[in-house]
This record gives structure tokens, C-alpha cells and sequence, in this order.
């Protein structure tokens, strides 16, 4: 039987100031650092062995990672840095205050954007301060450095790099943890659960609290899933 840990990177310094990230590469606050120490102490304590693990190309999640392996006692397991992990791409709402947006724009609007499955926010203007297209990560990678995501555009670079270098290893009965964001998980967790389109756009995934999955011999299907932090459990999809 194989696990997959999905952590979602601990609180950023713009989660704390309730402001849209997406891309901008922001680190962690003390709380968002503890949350992944403890995330750590919890993966520890599961007794599995991982063999390898995965993360975005953004300091919040590779940090996480990092933090959590310490506390694990395993820092030498290999790790792949992939941008299509990344965060979802905001647009034009990157940096703004969401409290700030919803009075300018009207709540509604906002919430189309925040959590419609297939509208992006409007596209960043070209040469903003936001913008990453020569950006150098992105240039190594060879990235088109999007100018607005939906969750479904998020889905459409997470999905093929998934199947192609995640979902063989599980297959396989490895043991795997990818450290990512809100909405590149929520991403896998439509993939791996079967949720609809209407109802992924609810899934929360809090920071800094492992999900641990467990797969049927070969197969991507869970056979169980928990959050390890009970305490700040959110409702997961059922299992079909």
C-alpha cells in the first residue's frame, strides 16, 4: 500500500495580510514556520518510510518541505522542484487586500474569482510589479509565465506532470510527500477523489497540515485519507 502526504506550505506573510499571492515568491511567517515544524513532527511520528518528494519553485513550499524533513530526520531524501506545483496564478488581483478588492469590485464578483472552477480574475498588465515573465526561475525552466489562472488552467498544468512523474511512483508502492499550495492541491485532490467540477470549488485545504492518503495495491484510488492535525481538519471529499 502506498501514501501520498499532500502539505499545503505553512502561513505566508500575504496570508497573513489577506492578500492575493498566487506567483509572488513569499515566505513564511513565524506561525507559518511552526505549522510546518509540527507538520514534520506529525509525518514522523506515521512511521512510513517516504522515498521521495515533491514541491513548487516557491520559497513558501520548498520551505515548508524543508522544515518538515528536518524534523523527520530526513533531509538527504531526493526532491523535485516543479513550477507546474506552483500556486494558481491571480492576475491582475495579485498583491491586492481581498477585503480591499471585494468593496472595489463588489463581493460577488470576487468570489467568481476566488472560487469559480473555470473563470480566471482579469490578466496582469504586462510590466506590473508582479510580473514574473523574466523572472529567472522561469527562464531556466523555460516557463510562459501565465497572466491569470482558474483553478481549471491550474488543473491543466498540474494534471500531466502529475500522471507522468507522480502517479507511476504510487502506482509502484512508493511512499511520496508533495509540499505545494491551496489550489495546485486542491488540483490533486479533484484528480485523486473524482470531485466534481461544482463541488472542488469548496474543498479547503489548511496550511501546514499534512493529508495523508493511502492507495489500494497499483492503484491511484485512496483507501483512507485523514488530516494528521485532527484539531484543524477540514471536510475531505468521500472516497468512491
Amino acid at each position: 500500500m502506498a501514501r501520498l502526504a499532500l502539505i499545503r506550505h505553512g502561513q505566508s506573510q500575504w496570508n497573513l495580510e489577506n492578500r492575493f499571492t498566487g506567483w509572488v515568491d513569499v515566505d513564511l511567517t513565524e506561525k507559518g514556520t511552526a505549522e510546518a515544524h509540527k507538520a514534520g513532527i506529525l509525518l514522523k511520528e506515521t512511521g512510513i518510510e517516504f522515498s521521495e518528494c515533491f514541491t513548487s519553485v516557491q520559497k513558501r513550499a520548498i520551505r515548508t518541505l524543508w522544515i518538515a524533513l528536518d524534523e523527520m530526520d530526513r533531509m538527504w531524501l531526493p526532491v523535485t522542484r516543479a513550477w507546474q506545483l506552483n500556486e494558481r496564478h491571480y492576475g491582475g488581483l495579485t498583491g491586492l487586500n481581498k477585503a480591499e478588492t471585494a468593496e472595489k469590485h463588489g463581493a460577488d464578483q470576487v468570489k467568481v474569482w476566488r472560487r469559480s472552477y473555470d473563470t480566471p480574475p482579469p490578466p496582469l498588465e504586462a510590466g506590473s510589479e508582479h510580473d514574473l515573465s523574466n523572472d529567472k526561475r522561469y527562464l531556466h525552466y523555460g516557463v510562459d509565465v501565465p497572466q491569470s489562472e482558474s483553478l481549471k488552467l491550474t488543473l491543466e498544468r498540474v494534471q500531466p506532470y502529475f500522471e507522468k512523474e507522480i502517479a507511476p511512483r504510487i502506482k509502484n508502492g512508493e511512499s511520496l510527500i508533495i509540499a505545494a499550495h491551496g489550489n495546485s492541491l486542491r488540483a490533486l485532490v479533484k484528480i485523486l477523489f473524482g470531485v466534481s467540477d461544482n463541488e472542488i470549488v469548496n474543498v479547503e485545504i489548511p496550511t501546514g497540515n499534512p493529508l495523508l492518503i493511502e492507495t489500494a495495491d497499483g492503484s491511484l484510488s485512496p483507501a483512507s485519507a485523514r488530516y494528521l492535525d485532527e484539531a484543524r481538519a477540514t471536510a475531505l471529499p468521500p472516497i468512491k
